[in-house]
Formats: C-alpha cells, structure tokens, sequence
C-alpha cells in the first residue's frame, strides 16, 4: 500500500498544472509581482493569485507584501522532495534495465 506523504503530495498536485509550472519557471529567474507573473497568462490577478496560493501551500513558492504589492519568489523547498521521490525512482529504473541488459547479454551467450 502506498502511503501518503503530505509535502509530497502538495508539490505534486501543484506541479500538475501548466499555469503553476509557468509561474516556477518564471521564479527561477528571479522575484516578480503577482501583476507580472500574471501577464504572460493573460489571467486576472485574483486567479493568478489562486494558484500563487496552491504553490504557497506546497511550499515551492514565497510571498511578501512589500507596500501594495505582493512580491513572489522560489519558496524554501525548491522541489527537494519531489525531486528525490523521482530520483530513487529513476534509481530503481535503472537498477532493473541494467538487470535486463545482463539477462540479455546471458542469452545471447547461450544462443551461440
């Protein structure tokens, strides 16, 4: 049974929409406004805002208000989590094709 890991579980769900992915990617360059993350969207402020606060409670993205504006930069997780569950998966991965290889390797020896 596979067991729900929260953090884990909120980067991912964050992660699976383009218009949040868009916003991480833009972060990665540097901080920007709510207003300027909304731009290359063409989106409202208050729907932009909506999925600032899904990468807020995942944890990937950072908010503060600096006079009337809201900046937003790359949160205190940077996607660790997710990224080392996809790496021992890809360790995993790795483990079993290097299995196959050798099995394939032994047959080809067998056949000669």
């Amino acid at each position: 049974m596979v067991q729900s890991q929260p953090s884990l579980d909120s980067a991912f769900a964050a992660l699976a929409d383009p218009t949040r992915r868009g916003i991480l990617e833009r972060l990665g360059h540097g901080s920007a406004s709510v207003t300027e993350l909304a731009e290359p969207f063409e989106m409202s402020l208050t729907g932009l805002k909506k999925h600032v606060r899904v990468l807020e409670d995942a944890e990937l993205v950072s908010t503060e208000k600096v006079g009337r504006t809201r900046r937003c930069r790359l949160g205190p997780r940077h996607l660790e989590d997710a990224r080392g569950w996809i790496e021992t998966y890809q360790y995993m991965l790795d483990a079993r094709l290097d299995r196959f290889g050798e099995l394939l390797e032994q047959r080809k020896g067998e056949s000669k």
